[in-house]
């Protein structure tokens, strides 16, 4: 896929200035969320539209915006109006965010920048991983612990909210340990989940800093909730993180991704191998790897020993437990 820088020039007719003004929105909204989404540099004087960018993501911006031109049009006397919304499925359906992956530039697409630095991948796998977030609305991170699945996503999503592509970062995970039931736990709502969530914490904390982190969840734009308070809520302009997701029932996977609304990222973390569940109960992680692995727009990634960026005793542990399973589930075929 062609990296060249490209400028295209061209008119939307008819010339009606009602109609421009609906496709850009109020304050050029409409237009700003398109350059961000898909970085480019939309300019216009009046009905002339000049786009500079990448050869293949301005042909794409051409003709999402002919065709949400097109959206404008008075039908039965009703002026048409471009909501977010449209422009957001128009952005997807033209499917310019899936870069290739061979492409050199695609290696730069994975370092993200916050305010505490950069955060590069150690590894190709975390690489595609990052690359996958940026380029789907749902990804799966699975694989065993210390291979950068949260630490990624919580990076990733600090990169959308300074970059202003989303309103706030919703962090989530099923309390299986205290058995959902938090009643008996001292403190709010925030305290009686905290601890499960440290680890979200501990990542946020290091890419913003104590007090911006604070700040945040007194404004709400940080918000921390377990996952039985997410029926019922649609969750517009967010980046949703799902930790711990092995711990979910079917009832509860299911209902987690039905929450998703229009410009929302959802990143569902876990490790099959370290399920807490009540025996007998099947995993909504495993059984969503079953049902969604044909699903379009879908990305899963699957980590593997060998990806631990932790200490390197870590690595070692986790290969001789997936070694000691596998022997396990063999005696138990042939017994």
């Amino acid at each position: 896929m062609s990296q060249r820088t490209e400028t295209i020039e061209f008119e939307l007719e008819p010339t009606d200035l009602r109609r421009l003004s609906n496709l850009c929105g109020p304050f050029d909204e409409n237009l700003k969320h398109i350059e961000r989404r898909l970085g480019v540099e939309i300019t216009h004087r009046g009905h002339h539209f000049r786009l500079i960018g990448h050869a293949h993501t301005v042909a794409a911006v051409q003709n999402i915006l002919r065709d949400l031109y097109v959206e404008t049009a008075t039908v039965k006397g009703k002026d048409g109006h471009v909501e977010p919304q449209q422009v957001h499925l128009a952005i997807q359906q033209a499917k310019v965010l899936e870069q290739d992956s061979t492409d050199p530039a695609a290696e730069k697409m994975t370092h993200i920048k916050t305010k505490r630095g950069l955060i590069k991948p150690r590894n190709h796998n975390q690489a595609g991983y990052v690359r996958s977030i940026l380029a789907h609305d749902v990804n799966f991170g699975i694989g065993p612990a210390g291979t950068g699945k949260t630490y990624l996503a919580v990076a990733c999503a600090v990169d959308a909210l300074e970059r202003q592509e989303i309103r706030r970062i919703l962090l989530t995970r099923p309390a299986v340990e205290a058995g959902e039931k938090l009643g008996f736990l001292p403190g709010d709502l925030a305290q009686k989940v905290d601890p499960y969530l440290r680890p979200l914490y501990d990542a946020l904390f290091e890419m913003l800093g104590f007090e911006k982190v604070e700040k945040l969840i007194e404004r709400n734009v940080i918000e921390v909730a377990p996952l039985a308070y997410m029926r019922g809520r649609t969750l517009n302009d967010a980046f949703i993180i799902l930790d711990e997701s092995q711990n979910t029932t079917m009832e509860q996977m299911k209902m987690f991704l039905t929450r998703i609304g229009f410009n929302s990222k959802a990143v569902i973390t876990g490790d099959i191998t370290q399920i807490d569940l009540p025996r007998g109960q099947r995993s909504g992680l495993r059984h969503a790897i079953e049902v969604l692995s044909q699903v379009s727009d879908i990305s899963f990634t699957f980590f593997q020993a060998g990806d631990v960026v932790r200490h390197p005793v870590v690595q070692r542990i986790v290969q001789a437990y997936e070694e000691f399973d596998t022997g396990q589930e063999r005696r138990e075929r042939s017994s």
